[in-house]
């Protein structure tokens, strides 16, 4: 039996499209709340039993454990201890666990909380025996369901001058849902003795944050300026707006990570199961021409 969280998030919903399209013949439950939108599953033409329920509920993921023997685990990192201990009261023999390559920031707040889940979670596998493998995507986007680059298009479209911290020079190295999609199948066609213990998901290649705006501006068909601000600056500017909000809009730490490199090799995963993903000129193009017919 196996177990899926988030299934009908923005990646799940792309994993269970590699179900499909491999023809999986285990029994699956996934776990959905009342106001999930199970259309996909209900249509899927796979083994699938839907249990509703509260994944904050340690009773109810209690029962949800019973009888399964892999755990894909992708709605959110916050969520694995509890995830793990059911796991472990149940027998389950194997999770696969989506967190972040967000635990490698060197700044506090981004990386602090899953540094300390991280480590709870490496003295639970040390007493218990569970096999467990974490796969850590950089930043996702693939379609408008995503929290990061869709709303750079939105910005860019709407805005003729946009500004970017340090002239643009970091790199980042955007993800597509899709390739992560195919990534958790593979990863769970792997043995859990030839599996790595983590596997980092990243796109295929980095690209500096100017030349990635730049790319969604020429697919918007617009001429948008972009002005260069100090980090010192842009932080003084977060600052003072959550100030003047009362602390309801808390940007600094992002205008922080804009100046941080977030690229990263995935040569483990090319390795083991043959991780290929698609050009970010190729994505974005998708996502934009989606953003304009939408």
């Amino acid at each position: 039996m196996l177990l899926v969280t988030g299934i009908t998030g923005h990646t799940g919903r792309y994993f269970i499209q590699e179900l499909i399209n491999h023809k999986y013949e285990g029994p699956i439950r996934c776990i959905v709340r009342e106001t999930s939108n199970t259309s996909m599953l209900d249509n899927s033409g796979l083994n699938i039993r839907k249990v509703v329920g509260d994944i904050h509920d340690e009773t109810f993921l209690n029962e949800a454990t019973k009888g399964v023997d892999s755990i894909v685990h992708i709605i959110n990192i916050r969520h694995t201890l509890r995830v793990l201990n059911a796991a472990i009261k149940n027998d389950v023999k194997r999770i696969i666990s989506v967190h972040t390559t967000g635990i490698f920031s060197k700044f506090r707040i981004a990386s602090e909380e899953y540094v300390t889940i991280e480590k709870d979670i490496q003295d639970i596998l040390s007493k218990n025996d569970i096999s467990m493998t974490i796969l850590r995507p950089t930043m996702i986007y693939g379609d408008l369901c995503d929290r990061n680059v869709s709303k750079f298009i939105k910005m860019i479209d709407r805005f003729r001058i946009f500004p970017v911290i340090n002239h643009g020079k970091s790199l980042i190295q955007p993800v597509n849902a899709r390739d992560l999609g195919k990534a958790y199948y593979a990863v769970l066609m792997i043995p859990a003795e030839k599996a790595k213990s983590e596997y980092i998901l990243s796109g295929e290649k980095p690209i500096a944050m100017l030349e990635a705006f730049k790319l969604i501006s020429d697919n918007l068909g617009k001429k948008t300026m972009f002005i260069s601000f100090p980090l010192e600056f842009g932080v003084f500017i977060a600052k003072a707006l959550k100030g003047i909000t009362f602390g309801k809009v808390d940007y600094i730490e992002r205008v922080q990570r804009m100046s941080e490199d977030r690229s990263f090799l995935h040569e483990d995963a090319a390795a083991d199961f043959g991780y290929k993903p698609e050009p970010f000129e190729t994505g974005i193009a998708r996502e934009v021409r989606e953003y304009i017919g939408r």
